[in-house]
C-alpha cells in the first residue's frame, strides 16, 4: 500500500471544501492543531509524572523491607494456646 499521491490529496481537500465551506476550513484546520498541541502536552505531562515521584511521599516497602521489619523470630505453634506468664 504506497501513500498519499497529489491526486488523492486534491480529491480530499475538494470533498472537505464542499463539506465545510472554505470560510470554515481555517477554523477547523486551527482547532485541530490546538488539540493535538494540547494532547501532546498532556501525554508529555503523564510521562513525567510517571518518572518522577512525589517528595515526601514514603514508597511502600518491598518484600525484603517487610521480611526485616517482622517482629522477630516465628516459633513453630503446636495447637496449644500461649501460655501468658512465660515469654
Amino acid at each position: 500500500m504506497g501513500g498519499l499521491g497529489t491526486t488523492e490529496i486534491l480529491i480530499i481537500a475538494a470533498v472537505l471544501i464542499l463539506l465545510f465551506g472554505a470560510k470554515k476550513l481555517p477554523d477547523l484546520a486551527r482547532g485541530s492543531g490546538r488539540a493535538l498541541r494540547i494532547f501532546k502536552s498532556e501525554t508529555k505531562g503523564l510521562m513525567d509524572d510517571d518518572s518522577t515521584d512525589p517528595p515526601g511521599r514514603p514508597l511502600p516497602p518491598g518484600p525484603q523491607q517487610a521480611q526485616q521489619q517482622s517482629p522477630g523470630p516465628v516459633q513453630p505453634h503446636d495447637g496449644t494456646p500461649p501460655d501468658p506468664a512465660r515469654p
